[in-house]
């Protein structure tokens, strides 16, 4: 199933749609799913127009990250085997899906990311692919993974991998989706893929510095929520090592120098506050995680009934 969020993509969807393969090499049938993010135009009946096999019209604009959720519960409905996500605007080379799924059909990975070649890309000024740079290696740390384009749609996904998909940003579901897989240890890889220059500017974002506030606030959220007790953690001891150090300042002016320790009760004071507030931290950590560990036990039962096709 190739996949097609879209939102008012009534005059790029036609070559996009037609772009798309027919045949690919072990796979028996291709069909084409178009979600229409409550468009103002007619993109839903050029979608039917361009021979779509299915269309999803969602009632009012949900945004890209909800759409594609959409999508990849529709097409496991209808029995897809391996879920292809690609954009409408046809920045993405149709033929290269068949490198998007030949690591699937070989079972060499579950989740395959198409890699744009941020270098190779002449319209993506200096700053822009240095800050792409940047945040993948980010990402690529906090999802256990080695993906090079971390906010690339170009992406494959075996059955198995889709059925633990749970999309909770209203943003991009990019970043989170691979947080999520990665941390349930999916086999994910890169492969290098073709990518057109943009013909219009992005509806996802309002530029670099909304997109870097909004994916941020994505990666923090979704490796909090799998990665809790280690994120608390860690939040705890910013302000337990200080504490910890004017604690000791203050032992050491305290019991060994002739000068008085009075003047230093304010360290002692601030020591007491920070300490304090680490193990505030910690017990977070642990309760975040008991819940965490609740969250992966309704996971499998979602898992488990979507398998059965009861959702």
């Amino acid at each position: 199933m190739i996949q097609i969020p879209c939102y008012n993509e009534e005059k790029d969807l036609p070559r996009t749609l037609r772009d798309l393969p027919k045949t690919i090499p072990g796979i028996n049938v291709i069909e084409i799913l178009v979600i229409d993010d409550g468009s103002s135009d007619k993109t839903a009946e050029t979608a039917r127009a361009e021979s779509a096999d299915h269309v999803l019209r969602l009632k009012r604009n949900r945004g890209l990250a909800k759409a594609f959720a959409a999508g990849v519960a529709r097409a496991l409905e209808l029995g897809a085997d391996i879920i292809v996500n690609t954009d409408a605007d046809n920045q993405y080379i149709g033929a290269d899906i068949a490198l998007l799924v030949e690591p699937i059909l070989r079972d060499e990975a579950d989740v395959v990311v198409g890699d744009r070649q941020v270098d190779r890309m002449a319209h993506f000024s200096g700053l822009k692919k240095i800050l792409e740079k940047t945040g993948s290696a980010f990402v690529r740390k906090l999802s256990s993974t080695d993906v090079v384009d971390v906010v690339s749609g170009f992406r494959a996904f075996s059955r198995e991998a889709a059925l633990h998909i749970n999309v909770l940003t209203d943003f991009s579901y990019t970043v989170e989706n691979l947080i999520q897989l990665g941390s349930q240890k999916f086999r994910i890889l890169s492969v290098p893929i073709r990518a057109s220059a943009p013909v219009r500017k992005s509806r996802l974002h309002k530029g670099i510095l909304h997109f870097i506030v909004n994916q941020g606030r994505t990666m923090v959220r979704s490796y909090a929520m799998y990665k809790a007790l280690k994120t608390f953690t860690f939040i705890g001891l910013i302000f337990l090592l200080p504490g910890l150090a004017l604690g000791l300042r203050f032992v050491y002016f305290f019991f060994f120098t002739s000068r008085p320790a009075v003047g230093h009760v304010q360290s002692l004071i601030l020591s007491a506050i920070l300490i304090i507030l680490s193990f505030i931290f910690f017990m977070m950590g642990v309760l975040a995680d008991l819940i965490s560990t609740n969250r992966k036990l309704i996971e499998k039962l979602l898992v488990e009934s979507r398998r059965r096709g009861k959702i």
